[in-house]
C-alpha cells in the first residue's frame, strides 16, 4: 500500500519556519518583522505573511504595536518564566490526570518516533530541532488529553518559555527525563508519570 504524505499548507510552513528562526535566536527579542521582505523570502505574496504573523502574535513569539509594526517579543524576566514554568506544569498535570486508561499503542508508536527525533537532534547538535521535538512530546500528550482547547491554553506558554532556551548540556538526561514520562504512561501509573513530569520541567 502506497504511503499518503501529508501535505502541509504554505501558511503552516511559513509559520513553523518563523518559530524556528526564534527559538533558534536567527530572529532575536524585539527585532522588526517586514512584511515585504518575509513575503519575498517565502515567495508568497504579503497575505499569507500577514496572517502568519497574527498567528504568531497570538501564540505570544511576536508582539504589535501601533505605528511600530511587528517585533519579536521580549524575553521573559526570570519572574515571569517562574510563574509560566508553574502554569506549564499544572496544564501539563492536568493532561497526565486525564490520560488514565486512555493510551494505545498506536500512541506509544508516535511517542516514541518523536522521542527518536529528539535523540537524532541530539546526535546531530541541532538544537533547534531538539527545541521542537521536546514541544511535541509535551503537545501530544497535551492535545489526547484535552484535544485543542487544552492545547490553545498550553501552546502561548510554552512557546514563550522556549524563548529563554539554552543548550541543554547532557542530552542523555534530557532524552532520559521524557522516556521516563513515556514508560511510566506505559504502564498506566499516573503517580510515576506525574514525578517524571516535575523532574523534567524546569
Amino acid at each position: 500500500m502506497k504511503e499518503t504524505k501529508k501535505i502541509i499548507p504554505v501558511r503552516d510552513q511559513i509559520a513553523d519556519q518563523i518559530r524556528s528562526d526564534i527559538i533558534a535566536g536567527d530572529m532575536p527579542p524585539n527585532a522588526k518583522l517586514n512584511e515585504v521582505a518575509l513575503a519575498e523570502r517565502f515567495g508568497v505574496s504579503r497575505g499569507p505573511v500577514r496572517d502568519v504573523l497574527l498567528q504568531l502574535t497570538k501564540e505570544g513569539l511576536l508582539v504589535a504595536k501601533n505605528n511600530c509594526g511587528v517585533s519579536v517579543n521580549s524575553v521573559l524576566s526570570p519572574e515571569l518564566q517562574e510563574l509560566m514554568i508553574d502554569i506549564r506544569t499544572k496544564i501539563e498535570l492536568h493532561a497526565l490526570k486525564s490520560l488514565k486508561g486512555k493510551l494505545q499503542e498506536a500512541d506509544f508508536a508516535e511517542i516514541d518516533a518523536i522521542l527518536d527525533r529528539l535523540q537524532d537532534a541530539f546526535d546531530n547538535e541541532d538544537y533547534t530541532e531538539v527545541t521542537k521535538a521536546d514541544m511535541d512530546f509535551h503537545r501530544y500528550l497535551v492535545m489526547k488529553a484535552g484535544g485543542e482547547e487544552l492545547v490553545n491554553l498550553w501552546q502561548p506558554i510554552i512557546l514563550r518559555m522556549r524563548m529563554n532556551y539554552k543548550r541543554i548540556t547532557k542530552p542523555v538526561d534530557c532524552v532520559n527525563e521524557h522516556r521516563a514520562i513515556s514508560d511510566a504512561l506505559r504502564k498506566d501509573n499516573i503517580r510515576e508519570a506525574t514525578a517524571a513530569l516535575k523532574a523534567n520541567i524546569r
